[in-house]
């Protein structure tokens, strides 16, 4: 069963008096360091905030009027930048995936608090189409959401927090995409009560994000990471973020509808599948509550898939070689392909990673893995090394007919059965060192030729 710790304190004081990480005061940090963009003129949820949002990623925008929704400001792209994200959690970019696994080896304590800031406002008889829905690309089949994130309890797995676009079907029902991973065991095990937040600390967005084992509790995961704390639904008694702006309460039904075509990760148009609704009971909020969006292919969204996959797949390739550091590229969407880091030791090592990272990210098609001299930040040096240290017959493993990702449209998106490929582009151990190096070419102080 998942570890799950709980505190539970009567809030006898106001919510104003407890500095917990919520996406207010983090915006509110943000805008007092000139760090995001503030969109006073109106702006439509039909095309106009996504087509911003992709102009000006990655820079975090807060729109302060929505045309559609005037009660409402929302904001995006607020986790595109990896060192705003690691401000928001108090670290450095270099350690941000040793952070979050620690939170995952480590994770914290769960506190519930009475009379949460994310219910001061309740709407008894919810009405969807007031919230800011948005519609992103030409083909969208509705107005969706893309920053939700849904909550569900199991008696023996505890908690699990996961993201899901959802798809406005009416005033009272939405359709998630649940890809056949935790969420989706749980619904098959009769978990059908649902709570969905939305406008969340980057702390909970990125544990959110966290699938590497059904066993993990995401909400424990968030607590380790930043000072989250957690409040009871009102109508299914479920834990959700007390400071989160926005929470539907509701129900996973046997109703499917066609969900899609939609914008994933890799820019590209998803395939229309059959999904169950989701009817939703009760809405709460914040007063003045801010909307959340993320940009379908922006750099919050493969930020938010890819760094928990960056460190997975660190942590299994750390237990078969010394592993210093993982990048998913994003021209595979930060999602599809990998390089990989290593300090090669004998010379199996490199094989050994290709085999762990695939482990650590089952919806991986490509990984490289190479030398520590290697700046994997630098696609032009992954070329050189693959170019310049590997014959294919000797350093390509090829493993055909393997499930990856449903995201890839040269792939079988309903079996997900693809072909993936690893390449060992290290150094051979057997070989003289010195002819893999680059040449070293003495430094001058340029200055002193210039006029």
């Amino acid at each position: 069963m998942k570890r799950l710790k709980i505190k539970v304190r009567e809030n006898t004081q106001s919510w104003r008096m407890f500095l917990e990480a919520s996406i207010r005061t983090f915006i509110k940090k943000l805008e007092d360091e000139g760090k995001i963009v503030k969109i006073g003129k109106p702006v439509s949820t039909r095309f106009e905030v996504a087509s911003i949002l992709k102009k000006l990623d990655p820079k975090p925008v807060l729109f302060e009027k929505i045309v559609e929704h005037p009660g409402f400001r929302l904001v995006g792209n607020l986790c595109s930048d990896r060192r705003i994200l690691a401000e928001a959690l108090d670290t450095s970019i270099q350690e941000l995936k040793n952070r979050l696994i620690q939170a995952i080896e480590n994770p914290g304590e769960t506190e519930i608090v009475e009379n949460p800031p994310c219910q001061e406002v309740v709407v008894e008889d919810p009405d969807l189409t007031k919230l800011p829905f948005i519609w992103t690309g030409t083909r969208d089949r509705a107005p969706y959401t893309s920053a939700s994130i849904i909550i569900a309890y199991d008696k023996e797995y505890g908690y699990n927090a996961s993201f899901h676009r959802l798809m406005l079907v009416d005033h009272k029902r939405v359709a998630p995409r649940i890809v056949p991973r935790h969420l989706y065991n749980y619904v098959e095990r009769g978990c059908r009560e649902v709570a969905i937040t939305i406008g969340n600390h980057p702390a909970f967005m990125l544990a959110s994000a966290v699938t590497e084992d059904i066993r993990i509790d995401e909400l424990s995961v968030a607590s380790s990471l930043a000072k989250i704390r957690y409040a009871k639904t009102l109508t299914n008694n479920l834990l959700v973020p007390a400071e989160c702006e926005v929470v539907l309460e509701g129900y996973v039904t046997d109703e499917y509808v066609d969900e899609g075509p939609f914008i994933d990760i890799l820019g590209t148009y998803d395939i229309v599948r059959k999904e169950r609704v989701i009817e939703i009971r009760c809405i709460t909020m914040r007063k003045n509550p801010i909307f959340q969006y993320i940009l379908p292919g922006g750099y919050e969204h493969k930020n938010l898939m890819g760094l928990p996959r960056e460190a997975t797949i660190q942590r299994e390739v750390s237990k078969v070689c010394e592993c210093l550091d993982v990048k998913l590229t994003a021209g595979s969407g930060g999602w599809l392909n990998a390089v990989v880091k290593i300090r090669k030791k004998n010379d199996e090592d490199g094989r050994r990673a290709i085999e762990a990272a695939f482990r650590g990210h089952e919806s991986m098609k490509y990984v490289v893995v190479v030398d520590e001299d290697i700046d994997i930040g630098n696609l032009d040096e992954v070329e050189w090394a693959i170019s310049t240290r590997t014959q294919l017959d000797r350093d390509l493993v090829l493993k055909p007919g393997e499930k990856g990702s449903s995201l890839d449209p040269s792939a079988d998106q309903v079996t997900r059965l693809t072909c993936k490929a690893g390449i060992d582009a290290t150094i051979p151990s057997m070989r003289e060192k010195e002819k893999f190096m680059k040449a070293t070419i003495p430094e001058v102080e340029l200055e002193r030729f210039l006029d």
